[in-house]
């Protein structure tokens, strides 16, 4: 019984550069009919430029599997911190549109 659940684990290595993370303030979706690209970007005050800091291409799938988790995840830090208060909607510095924002 216990090789049966070995088989099932996923063995993470979390190598030091990418567990340091990036900041990201904004995040640009685009989508094909394969795959979901998630742009994060890191806008500075009285910066005209941002910077695509990190591109995450996912399939369709994996795109809702994780708005589930990350509903999910909300919703569990709402309940232990408190509800997360949404401003108005941040005006970007240049002028463009994205698809979607997060």
């Amino acid at each position: 019984m216990a090789e049966d659940q070995n088989k099932n684990q996923l063995n993470i290595e979390l190598p030091e550069e990418v567990a340091e993370g990036v900041f990201s303030n904004l995040a640009i979706i685009g989508h094909s009919q394969s795959e979901f690209v998630v742009d994060f970007l890191r806008i500075v005050p009285n910066v005209p430029k941002a910077k695509v800091k990190s591109r995450i291409i996912i399939t369709p799938q994996h795109a809702k599997r994780l708005m589930k988790a990350l509903a999910d995840n909300i919703n569990k830090y709402e309940n232990q911190f408190g509800k997360i208060d949404e401003p108005n909607p941040m005006p970007f510095p240049m002028n463009f549109t994205p698809t979607a924002q997060a």
